[in-house]
């Protein structure tokens, strides 16, 4: 398998994974975004932000991206992380694989916590956080409406790096040295 990095011309192929979950309680979005939305966003969030994405030969896999976790300027060490696998892919450790690269190609950035939310239930993504360290830190109840129920979404953290001193900002990811890029790369 190989990961790489996600580029607008991917979109097509990361909305056939993405549209296997619009009619779940998986994602809040409510309606499939079109080809040239999904591009935008890809382009948008790599502008600041790793977003990779899975093959197995001709076929993607899956896809993880990070993304600002909140907006004010204090915020700016923190990151949400999202993970999406072509169902029939799921349970062979390949969303572990692109979330431990995404972290830490973040960590080479100067992000210091990285956060993931999930719809409870969903003991294949909570299983996910846990393997990877991260810990529960409470759930929001009954905070969307989709597929006829309103749901329960969880809160899980994971620290990425020290937290002593003033940080240096975080560097926009194609300010990150390729060959760093490229180690965590190769590693995993």
């Amino acid at each position: 398998m190989e990961i790489r990095f996600a580029g607008a011309a991917d979109a097509q192929d990361l909305l056939g994974l993405y549209g296997q979950y619009i009619d779940t309680p998986i994602t809040f979005e409510c309606a499939l975004p079109s080809r040239a939305e999904f591009a935008r966003r890809i382009e948008g969030i790599g502008r600041a932000y790793p977003y990779l994405l899975c093959r197995e030969g001709e076929r993607t896999v899956g896809y993880a991206y990070a993304h600002r976790q909140m907006e004010r300027e204090a915020y700016q060490w923190n990151a949400e992380l999202s993970v999406y696998l072509d169902r029939a892919f799921t349970s062979r450790g390949l969303g572990g694989r692109l979330y431990r690269v995404l972290m830490e190609l973040l960590r080479l950035q100067g992000v210091r916590t990285a956060y993931g939310c999930v719809t409870l239930p969903n003991e294949k993504s909570e299983g996910l956080h846990r393997a990877l360290g991260f810990r529960q830190l409470g759930v929001y109840r009954n905070t969307g409406y989709k597929c006829g129920a309103w749901h329960d979404v969880a809160w899980f953290e994971k620290a990425l790096g020290p937290y002593g001193g003033a940080p240096e900002p975080v560097r926009p990811f194609p300010a990150v040295p390729e060959e760093a890029v490229r180690a965590v790369l190769a590693a995993f």
